[in-house]
């Protein structure tokens, strides 16, 4: 095929937002391609608007009256004389009628057909599918419409037990729940179709076999209208949480090649039963390794993954350029021989959540981000320094890239870039991802989907805190490295105020002509959900030195927490960890911002706190036992009432500087149970002078396309509720007041 036979694509409608959108962008743009951004009220200012040479709003905050709209977004190509539209990932990229709208407007699709689409789209009928290519599959019932208790009894037992209930259209873990007895399989049916029609605006979900402990393995395909398809090897993505994936890799340490060139032809055979062509990924779940090692056949994503980066760097391809050249009507030129495996690489998603707390998503404005420069990875965003990350969409930030020629290095490289990287303002997963890879498990190649439970939480199971595994030995929850943080916040702190306060130059920082009271600076630390004591009295000495005392509480004073009269704490038992510190400082430098001298929403303009916020390193010596000191440099940014701190061997610290005077506003409420996220009330199971058991579910939330429970602590007496359906409740807003007992 010529070039002039081809259908020339000038102008690029991307149906997406956030980080999906700009990379599309970035490719599109680099073909020569204008391209075309559409955009919810909430996203007006983010990123991917201003990235796009055209942008149009769409109107409406939520998914369904924006992204999903399928009239508003042909309206948009149209106004804008695009010539083609690529849906990116998620939202409306495995949706028949999008598509199928798209080509009846003119437009060219990027994507596989909107016959493709649909047979792949049900999960059930795609299974039938598979099963006629000769594809292994495990065992599966519909659920259907109305079906009675004894009916999904009997389908429970036909399938067996663990199962998993799952919707049908969709993806991304929405509408799935885990079985593992009779006795909760209808509570489950009717969560996850709540879910599914949420999220993907149908509600059929059907039972499978689980399997508990397999490898997520998915093979990358590619195919043309010229009847050409290649796979191109595979990708393992077992790392996850609420069946979401959180690290890939390529290629899969448990793949040999034989077994690679089993489930590559597999998932060959599996796409042609359709007629596909565009880039696509046929998933697996794998058990055991070696030539022999057993896979099964999951489903079909019709569209490009989250996790196409690493597939890219071990190929060297461009997956959206081939997309796009796949959709103008060229053929793939290249042949299954010519594509080889050159090293490793593994991707890390960077998301907006408390690992602490269930991985709860979080929000907030990112007040600090900035990607590390070295090691050398690949930054996929949809952020910058003000993003706001609200309810309305998933909470990813980034996806952070690494490729290298071996597997350790690629993952401890990650591991390195990730602990770099300057990010604050909201809480996020980033210190659970470089343990994981740091773990001797991971770069054991010990990965298969119950690797957070059971090396990360170390079997914590149901109860997803840390207690145990690597979440009760990252270096941020250990007390010398907060206290470390602290001392350094401590110290930029008064080079700020020694910088703008009006003084004689000569005289050392410090001084007074009279014997006062040690200088201080209130904070207590952010450690995901965990608040720790982490206030600083400190004094420079004579040689240069600064006497510090940190972490400890104080029993009266102005600054609760700090003080000179500690003797009845310390003599308590339950007295919090401190440290008497001499520290020594090798050097600070202090870098303004731009725009610093704009007040913060929350400064503390009644303390004495740097005048602007800041960046700054501090190059600082604690000393250690055993050792002459410890010496490391340390990132510090204000901005606010809020220091992070970023440490040089991994980890980083929130340490918020409190007021000397209490919050009149705050609300305490004994039994109160309280929203743990911004969100969405979807049920009310309660009401007044009901009486409730401890693990009872009271109300059910909905808050970034996933629902969230709050259940009763305790047996109790239910004395208030607050929450009605269709409330948006703020985080920490009260929903249930229990008074205890029986």
């Amino acid at each position: 095929m010529t070039d002039s036979e081809l259908r020339p694509i000038r102008r690029l409608l991307v149906a997406n937002r956030g980080e999906i959108a700009r990379r599309v962008f970035r490719t599109a743009q680099s073909m020569g391609i204008s391209t075309v951004a559409v955009y919810a009220d909430g996203d007006a200012e983010a990123p991917f608007v201003t990235d796009a040479d055209l942008s149009v709003p769409l109107g409406g905050r939520t998914a369904t009256d924006s992204y999903l709209s399928i009239d508003k977004v042909i309206a948009a190509a149209e106004s804008t004389a695009a010539d083609a539209v690529h849906p990116g990932y998620g939202f409306l990229s495995e949706n028949a009628d999008f598509a199928q709208a798209v080509i009846d407007a003119g437009l060219i699709w990027v994507g596989p057909s909107p016959a493709a689409i649909a047979a792949m789209g049900d999960k059930l009928a795609a299974k039938e599918s598979m099963i006629a290519a000769g594809v292994p599959t495990l065992p599966s019932v519909p659920v259907a419409e109305g079906m009675s208790g004894d009916d999904l009894a009997a389908a429970g037992a036909e399938v067996g037990y663990p199962l998993l209930v799952k919707a049908s259209a969709g993806g991304g873990g929405k509408g799935m729940r885990i079985v593992d007895s009779a006795d909760t399989l209808a509570d489950a049916v009717a969560a996850a179709r709540r879910e599914a029609a949420g999220a993907f605006g149908d509600d059929t979900v059907f039972l499978e076999r689980y399997l508990p402990a397999p490898r997520h393995v998915e093979i990358q395909v590619l195919g043309d209208a010229h009847g050409n398809l290649v796979h191109c090897f595979e990708r393992e993505c077992s790392i996850q949480r609420r069946h979401q994936k959180v690290i890939e890799e390529a290629p899969s340490p448990a793949v040999t090649t034989a077994l690679r060139d089993r489930m590559g032809a597999a998932a060959v055979a599996a796409v042609r039963t359709i007629g596909y062509h565009s880039a696509g990924t046929v998933e697996f779940l794998l058990e055991g390794s070696g030539d022999d090692a057993e896979f099964w056949f999951l489903e079909v994503n019709t569209r490009l993954q989250v996790e196409h980066p690493v597939t890219e760097e071990i190929t060297g391809l461009d997956l959206v350029r081939e997309q796009i050249r796949i959709a103008a009507g060229a053929p793939l030129g290249y042949s299954q021989g010519d594509l080889t495996i050159r090293g490793h690489a593994v991707e890390a998603r960077l998301y907006a959540e408390d690992p602490a707390s269930g991985f709860l998503p979080a929000t907030g404005t990112v007040e600090l981000w900035a990607p590390a420069r070295e090691p050398q990875a690949r930054f996929d965003s949809g952020i910058e320094m003000g993003s706001v990350v609200g309810t309305e969409f998933d909470p990813m930030l980034a996806k952070v890239i690494l490729a290298a020629p071996t597997r350790a290095e690629a993952a401890l490289g990650l591991a390195s870039a990730l602990d770099r990287t300057r990010l604050g303002g909201v809480v996020t997963n980033r210190d659970f991802l470089s343990a994981v890879l740091r773990s001797d498990e991971f770069l054991a190649g010990d990965t298969t989907t119950d690797f957070i439970d059971r090396v990360y939480f170390g079997n914590a199971g149901e109860d997803p805190r840390p207690g145990g595994g690597l979440a009760a030995s990252e270096p941020a929850r250990h007390p010398m490295f907060v206290h470390t943080a602290a001392a350094a916040v401590a110290l930029v702190s008064q080079e700020c105020n020694r910088r703008d306060a009006i003084r004689l130059e000569f005289m050392a920082s410090g001084y007074r002509n009279s014997v006062m009271p040690d200088e201080v600076l209130p904070l207590t630390a952010s450690v995901g959900s965990e608040v720790i004591e982490a206030g600083v009295q400190y004094r420079r000495q004579r040689d240069g030195t600064w006497r510090m005392r940190i972490g400890l509480l104080p029993q009266t004073g102005p600054y609760a927490g700090i003080g000179d009269d500690t003797s009845e704490a310390e003599g308590s038992p339950d007295a919090p960890a401190h440290s008497d510190w001499s520290v020594r400082v090798h050097g600070i430098t202090l870098r303004p911002i731009a725009d610093a001298d704009a007040a913060s929403p929350d400064a503390m303009s009644a303390d004495r706190v740097c005048t602007s916020d800041v960046d700054a390193t501090v190059d600082v010596e604690v000393p250690v036992p055993g050792l002459a000191g410890l010496r490391g440099t340390w990132a510090v940014s204000r901005r606010g009432s809020r220091w992070y701190a970023t440490g040089p061997v991994g980890g980083s610290v929130t340490l918020v500087q409190r007021s000397r005077f209490p919050d009149p506003d705050a609300e305490a409420v004994e039994g109160g149970l309280v929203a743990p996220m911004p969100g969405k009330v979807l049920m009310v199971d309660v009401q007044p002078g009901d009486r409730v058991a401890a693990g009872q579910v009271l109300v059910v939330m909905e808050a970034m396309k996933m629902e969230h429970q709050i259940t009763a602590p305790a047996d109790g007496e239910v004395s208030e509720v607050r929450a009605h359906v269709g409330d948006q409740v703020d985080n920490g807003e009260l929903l249930v007041v229990i008074t205890a007992g029986s």
